[in-house]
C-alpha cells in the first residue's frame, strides 16, 4: 500500500481524545513525539497546508505514525516528556540543562560554618540551613567570603594542633581549643540568617563604620578593601531589590519568537532579589506555547529547586502547569510582576537578535555540508560515527568514537574504549574496537550509522570493513586522507576511490571538525589512562603496597606529591608504620 494512502486511512481513525502521537521514518525510528488535547485535529494538521523549515523536513520524513490515548491533557503532557526522554527524537527540541545551582549552607551542629554546596543527603541533616539556589556561583562564593570576613566562623577544614592565624587576626573564635558560649554562636547564626534572607542594612552599616575607622587611622588600603565589599553588596545585592512585601522565591519565564527560532528567558527572584537570568535559544518546529510548556516542566527535572511560584505569559495553561509541577503558576496582567514578565520578554528579544545571525549562519553551513557530503558519496547521510586510536609506543592503548547527527555533535553517543587485547598496531586496535562497537549495536538493537569515518587511509578502512563483513553489516566506510600539514584533502572509500574535498568549503570545515573532535576525545582519554597508569605502576613497585592500600592512597591523596607531603600520622591511617619510611624514601628518589 502507498505510504500516503496508509497514513490517510490511519488519520480517519484518530479519536477526539487527548493523547500523544509518535511519528516514524522509513526505518521505523521515532523521529518526533507530540501531545494533543484532541488527537484527530492535531495530527491531521501536519498533512494540511504548506510547511516550512524544519517542520517541512519532519513531514517529508514521516513514513508512519502511532498514537497513545490518555485520560487527560495532564497525562498527555507527562507522557510526552517521558517519551521524548526515552526515544530522543531528532525533530524534538531536547531541553538539556546540566546546571545544578549552588546553595549557601550554614551548619551549626557544634559551631557555625559556611560553605558552598550542591544539595545531597549531607545537606538534609539537622542543624543545617540552605539559602539559594544562586544561579551566579561567583556571587554565592563572594557572599561567603564577605560573611567569613565579618563573622568569626570556623574556617579550617581539619582542626589544627594549636590556635591558627584566623584566631589571632580575630576571624575565628578558636573552636578547636576554647569552649565558646552557645549564646554567642546563636547570635552569629541569627545575624547571618537575617543577612541571607535579604536584610543587608546591619552588615552594611557595620562595614561603613569600619571603613571610617580605618580611614581615620590613615589605613587607606584597608579602607579601600572595605569600600569594595560595600560596593559589592550595594550593586549586586541591593541594586536588584524588588519589594513585593512577601519574601517569596519565584521564577519568571517568557519568550520571543524570531523567524524559525524561539528565545526563552528565565529570571530568578530570591527573597525579593532578582539574582540571575538564564537564556536559551532553540530552533522552532513546534507550537511556541507547547515549547514553553515542555521547557518549564523539563526545567524542574532532576530535583532542581522549585520556588514557591512561577510567572508565565498569557496563553499558557496555568492550571495544567500548576497541577503537574505542584506549585503556584499564574500570568499577571499588571503591576510589578507584569513588569518582570515584560523584562523577561525584552531580554529574550535582545538575546535572540544578538545571536540569530551566528546561529543561522552555523545552521545553514552545517546543513549545506551534510547535503554536499551526501551528494559526493551518493547516498543520504544523517548519522556519522568516527573512530580514532591513541597509544604511547604500544602502551596505554585506547580508542574513541564520536557521533554527529545531521551535522551536530551528539555527545551522549560518544564512546571510549580501552584496548584489552595484545594488539599494538592501528590495524588490530581498530578491528577490536569495531567488533566491540557493532556487536553491541546488533545485540542491543541500537541505531546503525549511515556512515563510518576513520581517521586515516586504506589500512584503517580495510581493518574496519573486514570486521563489518564478518558481522554481515553493510555500513559504508570512508577514510579522511590528510596532507603533510594534517589537513583533509580527500575522502577515501573502501573501494579505493578518492573524493577531493575543496579547501575552505563547508564540507571541508565539517570534516575537519569531526577529525579534530575524535582526536581530542581519544587523546583526552589516553592522557587520563596514562596518568592513572603511571601513578599506579609507581606504587606497584613499592614492597608492602598492595592493591587495597594503593587504592586507599589514591583515594585519599590523589597524587604522588600528595602522598610525599602527607604526615606520618595521615599515612599511618592506611599503611603500617614500618612501610611509611620505605614509601617516602622511594618517592623522594
Amino acid at each position: 500500500m502507498d505510504v500516503r494512502e496508509n497514513i490517510k486511512k490511519k488519520l480517519a481513525l484518530l479519536p477526539d481524545s487527548p493523547g500523544c502521537y509518535l511519528m516514524k521514518d522509513v526505518s521505523g525510528t521515532i523521529i518526533y513525539v507530540g501531545k494533543a488535547k484532541i488527537l484527530k485535529n492535531r495530527v491531521k494538521s501536519y498533512f494540511r497546508g504548506e510547511k516550512f523549515g524544519k517542520t517541512k523536513l519532519l513531514v517529508q520524513n514521516i513514513h508512519d505514525f502511532e498514537y497513545i490515548v490518555t485520560g487527560s491533557e495532564k497525562e498527555a503532557l507527562l507522557l510526552e516528556i517521558n517519551l521524548i526522554k526515552k526515544y530522543d527524537p531528532k525533530y524534538n527540541i531536547i531541553f538539556r540543562d546540566d546546571k545544578q545551582y549552588p546553595y549557601i549552607m550554614l551548619s551549626y551542629d557544634k559551631y557555625p560554618e559556611l560553605s558552598i554546596v550542591r544539595p545531597n543527603k549531607r545537606t538534609k541533616r539537622k542543624n543545617v540551613k540552605l539559602f539559594g539556589p544562586y544561579p551566579n556561583s561567583y556571587a554565592a562564593k563572594r557572599i561567603v567570603q564577605i560573611l567569613n570576613r565579618m563573622y568569626p566562623l570556623k574556617k579550617c577544614k581539619n582542626f589544627k594542633d594549636d590556635l591558627c592565624l584566623y584566631y589571632h587576626i580575630g576571624e575565628c573564635l578558636g573552636y578547636c581549643k576554647l569552649n565558646i558560649d552557645k549564646e554567642v554562636m546563636d547570635n552569629i547564626v541569627m545575624e547571618i540568617t537575617s543577612f541571607l534572607n535579604g536584610n543587608y542594612n546591619d552588615i552594611y552599616n557595620r562595614l561603613e563604620k569600619e571603613m571610617l575607622e580605618a580611614s581615620s587611622k590613615l589605613n587607606f588600603e584597608k579602607a579601600k578593601e572595605i569600600k569594595e565589599v560595600m560596593d559589592y553588596i550595594k550593586v549586586v545585592l541591593e541594586k536588584q531589590k524588588i519589594d513585593f512585601n512577601d519574601n517569596v522565591n519565584r521564577d519568571i519565564f517568557n519568550y520571543y519568537v524570531y523567524k524559525d527560532y524561539i528565545s526563552i528567558q528565565v529570571l530568578h527572584s530570591r527573597n525579593g532579589n532578582l539574582v540571575e537570568r538564564d537564556s536559551y535559544i532553540y530552533e522552532l518546529n513546534e507550537e511556541k506555547i507547547d515549547v514553553l510548556n515542555n521547557f518549564i516542566i523539563s526545567f524542574y527535572d532532576d530535583d532542581r529547586f522549585k520556588p514557591r511560584e512561577i510567572l508565565v505569559p498569557e496563553g499558557i495553561d496555568t492550571d495544567l502547569l500548576s497541577e503537574v509541577l505542584g506549585i503556584k503558576v499564574y500570568s499577571p496582567v499588571k503591576g510589578d510582576k507584569k513588569k518582570l514578565l515584560d523584562m523577561a520578554e525584552e531580554n529574550a528579544k535582545i538575546k535572540i537578535e544578538d545571536k540569530i545571525a551566528l546561529i543561522k549562519n552555523d545552521y545553514n553551513r552545517t546543513i549545506h555540508a551534510c547535503e554536499e557530503l551526501s551528494k559526493k558519496i551518493g547516498f543520504e547521510v544523517h548519522r556519522i560515527e568516527s573512530f580514532d586510536n591513541s597509544h604511547l609506543f604500544g602502551n596505554f592503548r585506547v580508542s574513541a568514537m564520536v557521533t554527529f547527527i545531521d551535522g551536530r555533535k551528539s555527545t551522549k553517543d560518544y564512546r571510549k574504549y580501552k584496548i584489552i587485547s595484545d594488539a599494538k598496531d592501528d590495524y588490530h586496535m581498530m578491528q577490536e574496537v569495531i567488533e566491540r562497537r557493532y556487536t553491541r549495536v546488533i545485540n542491543d538493537s541500537l541505531i546503525m550509522p549511515d556512515l563510518i569515518l576513520v581517521d586515516g587511509g586504506l589500512i584503517q578502512i580495510n581493518a574496519t570493513k573486514e570486521i563489518l563483513d564478518n558481522l554481515c553489516l553493510s555500513i559504508p566506510v570512508y577514510g579522511m586522507q590528510k596532507n603533510d600539514k594534517h589537513r583533509i584533502t580527500h575522502l577515501v572509500s573502501s573501494d579505493g576511490d578518492y573524493i577531493e574535498i575543496e579547501k575552505n568549503s563547508d564540507l571541508f570545515h565539517f570534516l575537519e571538525t569531526i577529525s579534530e573532535e575524535v582526536h581530542r576525545f581519544a587523546i583526552t582519554y589516553h592522557k587520563d589512562i596514562r596518568s592513572k597508569g603511571t601513578f599506579s605502576s609507581k606504587l606497584d613497585e613499592i614492597p608492602g603496597i598492595g592493591k587495597q592500600r594503593k587504592k586507599a592512597l589514591l583515594k585519599k591523596f590523589g597524587t604522588l606529591k600528595g602522598i610525599l607531603e602527607a604526615s606520618d600520622s595521615e599515612l599511618g591511617e592506611i599503611i603500617p608504620d614500618n612501610i611509611i619510611p620505605v614509601l617516602k624514601e622511594y618517592l623522594k628518589k
